[in-house]
């Protein structure tokens, strides 16, 4: 858990989604899932992911662009819809991290922004299929902005856009150093581990948000 240390009040929480609110979009998990239930060559998808991802998530290739180049540059025995529709099932959603989220606006009138990388598709997907769009105000996902963390800009990105003072933010990830580069930015920061949301919790109140 790491904290910048500030008594400024906090106005705005700022998110990762995958390992934070939800599983990741599309990861080594779920890409082993795929080559067994599809009979890929499970070194292969990961070597051509590796290749292709990051320009996807930078808004830079469609999902089926992406798909092309990982897994349907040869003929296969299913269909391009029948896998993006695997890649949609393998998110699911830490409802007690979501719930406090929600709990944290309401109580104290906080700006919600999310600040991922994710292509897209999956994107819009998981704010659609788990209602992100009800308590998140604005969503700098690199799909979007088209440059991906740890790039700095996205996060000052999300500060013009939130139109909040950087004194006044905390950042949620569950990567250390995604954290770190907020850090270095001037914002408070959380490593969140989605197995102890309680940590979170404790975290977030030691700067103020105290929920009763």
């Amino acid at each position: 858990m790491a904290t910048n240390s500030t008594s400024a009040r906090v106005t705005a929480l700022f998110l990762d989604i995958g390992g934070v609110m939800l599983t990741n979009g599309w990861d080594r998990r779920s890409r082993e899932a795929a080559a067994k239930q599809f009979g890929l060559d499970l070194d292969d998808l990961n070597d051509r992911h590796r290749m292709t991802f990051d320009t996807y998530e930078a808004g830079k290739l469609s999902l089926d662009e992406y798909l092309k180049r990982s897994v349907f540059y040869k003929e296969r025995s299913f269909t391009m819809e029948q896998f993006r529709t695997f890649m949609y099932q393998q998110s699911e959603a830490y409802p007690e991290m979501i719930d406090l989220i929600k709990a944290l606006k309401a109580r104290y009138g906080l700006r919600i922004a999310v600040v991922n990388n994710e292509g897209r598709e999956l994107n819009e997907h998981r704010i659609k299929a788990f209602r992100l769009n009800e308590f998140v105000d604005f969503f700098i996902s690199s799909c979007f902005v088209h440059f991906r963390k740890p790039d700095a800009d996205i996060w000052k990105v999300a500060l013009d856009i939130a139109q909040v003072p950087k004194e006044e933010v905390v950042y949620i990830d569950d990567r250390a150093m995604f954290v770190q580069v907020a850090e270095g930015l001037g914002i408070r920061a959380i490593v969140h581990n989605y197995k102890n949301v309680g940590q979170t919790r404790d975290a977030l109140a030691a700067m103020g948000l105290v929920l009763d």
